[in-house]
């Protein structure tokens, strides 16, 4: 059996032309488009001579939809969210519901502070600080040479 390499641009050489146009149409539609991405925020991760700097762009959520949990080392941050226009007393031809969620882990180096972790919602940017401990902060010092 050989294995042939797929190419969705070169349809001629289908096996069943058109075949992959029936798929192209359907999920190729603005309803399973929006529905169809996964949404993960972006993380930016940086270090300081005291703290690790965690951001993730989230825009449009609240402080109150994010979940910081903190096992064995792994900081998770998550988000659950449900969008329900509840009227009872429509008769819908279609109805649409929003539902969104996503996980980030990070496994935090032996040098961090656990019990100083603190966290900020601001502009879109979740902000998490995560202080080094004090044997693990650089101490700089001038060394005299003889």
């Amino acid at each position: 059996m050989t294995l042939v390499k797929f190419n969705p641009e070169n349809k001629r050489n289908s096996l069943m032309p058109g075949f992959n146009d029936v798929f192209d149409s359907i999920f190729n539609d603005t309803f399973f488009a929006d529905r169809m991405v996964t949404r993960v925020p972006a993380a930016n991760i940086s270090e300081s001579a005291d703290h690790y700097h965690v951001e993730l762009a989230a825009p449009g959520l609240k402080k109150e939809d994010f979940k910081l949990n903190l096992e064995r080392s792994v900081l998770s941050v998550s988000v659950e969210q449900r969008a329900q226009d509840k009227q009872e007393d429509r008769n819908y031809a279609k109805r649409e519901y929003s539902y969104s969620s996503f996980v980030r882990s990070f496994t935090l180096p032996e040098s961090a502070d656990e019990n100083g972790i603190q966290a900020t919602y601001k502009d879109g940017v979740l902000a998490i600080d995560i202080p080094k401990r004090e044997e693990a902060k650089a101490v700089s010092r001038q060394i005299e040479i003889k």
